[in-house]
């Protein structure tokens, strides 16, 4: 949904009274809320994989009222355009898969050598079909009003000091893409002795991760994993100067923040989903078998002292240099 940022900036640029809508996720609706492109998020009814034709048939005609020009579908997924086809749009843009061309009449060939970034798709479909490709991104950009931010401390009884790190240990994909909690932990008790405050953020699936980090810190950090929504884990991150982050969501989010980043890479690609911001910093490795794009390490089991070696060879002496760098 970061990413899909670039594409509303852009279609903005091209026409800048055009009005978006954007049908997604309840879940990331409060991302949409903070982007000033969007003038309305339609929940989407049904859950990721869920199929739900009827559903799908009946949302497309709720939406014909609405009198849409244009739909760009996103997914490459054959029922994703479904409800622009039901919803009588009369130009219905994406990339061809899974045999729809029947429901799109712009359908657009994905030449992924040419298109090599997630973000660089997305915003070739707000682009005339003969645009010349790869097309200029433009970065992701988050609004948050002081009244959220003050919100969001005063809910949380916050007093921040004059230098906040974010560490986001966690990343839903698998292990293969998490930095080791104890090197987190060294990186904050250097930052802490140094007079930072240290916040810890990340779903309720990051708890353990962030309690053996801040057991490890004599419980110095403030830990906000499972504690905060999406909008409040927004709002807070505002609030903080440097995030360490895994290839995560909230990475993305701390770069559409316009916040330094140092973004740790294993298993998975900086090419093709950096974080989009100039003051962000990619560690990675290189490893020759990297990037596998593996939930977990595909070489050596878990234990082994091999184990995502992509990961466990970054060191933490790397990453502090960044951050004061």
């Amino acid at each position: 949904m970061i990413m899909a940022q670039s594409l509303f900036i852009t279609l903005k640029n091209s026409e800048p009274d055009c009005h978006i809508d954007v049908l997604a996720p309840a879940w990331s609706l409060a991302l949409l809320a903070r982007m000033p492109q969007v003038a309305k998020a339609i929940a989407m009814p049904l859950t990721h994989g869920q199929f739900g034709l009827i559903d799908r048939i009946r949302l497309g005609k709720q939406l014909r009222p609405e009198n849409y020009d244009k739909a760009i579908v996103l997914p490459n997924s054959w029922k994703s355009a479904l409800i622009p086809f039901f919803a009588h749009i009369p130009v219905r843009s994406g990339y061809v898969g899974e045999c729809r061309r029947s429901l799109l009449n712009d359908a657009r060939k994905l030449d992924k050598a040419l298109l090599t970034m997630t973000v660089q798709r997305f915003v070739a479909l707000g682009l005339p079909p003969n645009a010349p490709l790869p097309p200029e991104i433009p970065t992701p950009a988050i609004v948050i009003g002081q009244d959220r931010q003050q919100a969001v401390a005063d809910k949380f009884k916050l007093k921040p000091a004059a230098k906040i790190l974010a560490l986001c240990p966690g990343a839903e994909y698998g292990p293969a893409k998490r930095w080791p909690a104890q090197y987190f932990a060294e990186i904050a008790r250097k930052k802490i002795a140094q007079g930072w405050q240290i916040w810890l953020f990340g779903s309720g699936n990051d708890n353990d991760i962030a309690m053996q980090i801040n057991n490890e810190t004599n419980g110095l950090c403030t830990d906000f994993t499972g504690r905060t929504s999406l909008a409040e884990a927004v709002d807070l991150m505002s609030l903080v100067d440097t995030v360490v982050s895994n290839d995560s969501g909230l990475m993305h989010v701390a770069a559409a923040l316009d916040k330094k980043i140092i973004a740790v890479y294993g298993s998975s690609d900086p090419r093709f989903t950096p974080p989009l911001n100039a003051k962000a910093r990619v560690i990675s490795l290189n490893l020759a078998c990297a990037p596998c794009f593996k939930r977990a390490c595909p070489l050596y089991p878990a234990g082994h002292k091999d184990n995502t070696r992509c990961l466990t060879g970054i060191k933490p002496a790397g990453v502090l240099d960044l951050i004061d760098a």
